[in-house]
């Protein structure tokens, strides 16, 4: 159970809450983690970064205790719009609780998290004299995961190291578990490649096409030659990779026009089997032979900044095994589904694991987590200290 002495998890929650920080708004959120963080002795910075076709975002980082081990609890508090806010039964930003459930735009994703961690951090540093019993503790929180995610956590996480900050492991509170606390952690995510074929044809009346060439059938054939054969087969942490065609366009609002082009949008996610390198000149190798001669067609790739990564089980993820076990009963699946996430920079600098709270809710409409599990996911991260500084 809490101690008497731990801040509460759930009235910091209800705060981030009702901040309204829709991507790229912050709304005072990164206020309120800044006030909690630094009245205990964490020195904090906010960071604000820009980017020409990018939104400004505001970052914060803070830390206390210095050297190694240096554990990082990473987050973001912008969210995704709330839709139709009459169609909830509590204010989407209003932190309401009712019958021991907290709602709320960002309860899971993932506000409700990092309310958590902070309030574990907390109580172990209330349990310590203040700091940790050596190393470092700190967070790093960003306002632009739910957006382009240019301006957040890449960039701050650049930032601390031209400080020198380095990090030896991180937890990332996004909302891993499926149906209950401690049924999975995220220890890996599939990459994510992004294109759209281009086949040229040529315009012309419908009442003789042999005057024009058409690249409707064309491209059609393209996208069954591409979808055919398997990328891959999969490898020992992730499923196969899968390309899936979002949109087909040709701009032709004409009933007896030829168009001239013709456009088919796709998105591959991929294991760890391909570089992003690799897979384009998978693809446009594949293109090339279905197209042959006849075919005039090419690929315009679109910027990624989501590779395939894992984190193979070590000493860090049996530590926070340990903890959930603790608290749950329960021994955690290793996890690499789902979509992206910030984990794909932090990797970049430290294993990363994600876990957090129950994600059946995010992103809808009465978004909302028991206080039970907030309960129970802060005692996991207090857990999880206890063990990290031993």
């Amino acid at each position: 159970m809490l101690s008497e002495g731990m801040t509460d998890a759930v009235s910091l929650a209800r705060n981030l809450l009702r901040c309204p920080s829709v991507t790229p708004a912050d709304a005072g959120a990164l206020g309120v983690l800044e006030k909690a963080l630094k009245d205990v002795g964490f020195e904090t910075h906010r960071v604000t970064f820009s980017e020409a076709g990018a939104d400004d975002t505001d970052n914060l980082y803070a830390r206390i205790g210095a050297g190694s081990p240096h554990i990082t609890f990473a987050g973001h508090t912008d969210v995704v719009p709330p839709g139709d806010e009459q169609a909830w039964s509590h204010g989407a930003f209003a932190g309401d609780v009712k019958d021991g459930v907290l709602y709320g735009r960002g309860a899971v994703d993932m506000k409700g998290a990092i309310a958590c961690a902070v309030a574990a951090a907390l109580d172990y540093l209330a349990a310590h004299g203040g700091k940790p019993q050596k190393g470092t503790i700190s967070f790093l929180i960003t306002g632009d995961e739910e957006g382009l995610a240019v301006n957040g956590t890449v960039k701050l996480l650049e930032w601390a190291a031209k400080r020198g900050e380095t990090f030896d492991h991180c937890l990332l509170g996004e909302p891993s578990n499926v149906n209950a606390i401690g049924d999975t952690i995220k220890v890996g995510r599939r990459g994510s490649l992004s294109g759209t074929i281009v086949v040229d044809g040529k315009q012309g009346h419908v009442a003789y096409p042999d005057r024009a060439k058409n690249p409707v059938p064309d491209i059609a054939e393209l996208i069954a030659a591409l979808e055919s054969d398997p990328l891959d087969r999969g490898s020992d942490h992730f499923p196969p990779s899968n390309l899936e065609f979002i949109s087909v366009d040709v701009g032709n609002p004409a009933w007896n026009v030829i168009p001239a082009q013709a456009k088919a949008r796709f998105n591959i996610r991929h294991n760890d089997t391909h570089s992003q390198h690799a897979l384009r000149t998978l693809i446009e190798e594949r293109l090339a032979k279905a197209a042959g001669n006849r075919i005039k067609a090419h690929v315009v790739w679109e910027p990624s900044n989501a590779d395939a990564f894992l984190t193979k089980p070590g000493t860090f993820t049996d530590l926070v095994i340990a903890a959930i076990a603790d608290v749950t009963g329960r021994t955690p699946k290793l996890d690499t589904g789902g979509g992206t996430s910030d984990a794909r920079f932090i990797t970049r600098y430290c294993p990363v694991l994600e876990f957090g709270l129950v994600g059946q809710t995010m992103h809808q409409v009465d978004e909302r987590t028991p206080l039970a599990d907030i309960e129970m996911l802060t005692n996991i991260y207090r857990g999880v200290l206890d063990r990290y500084f031993k």
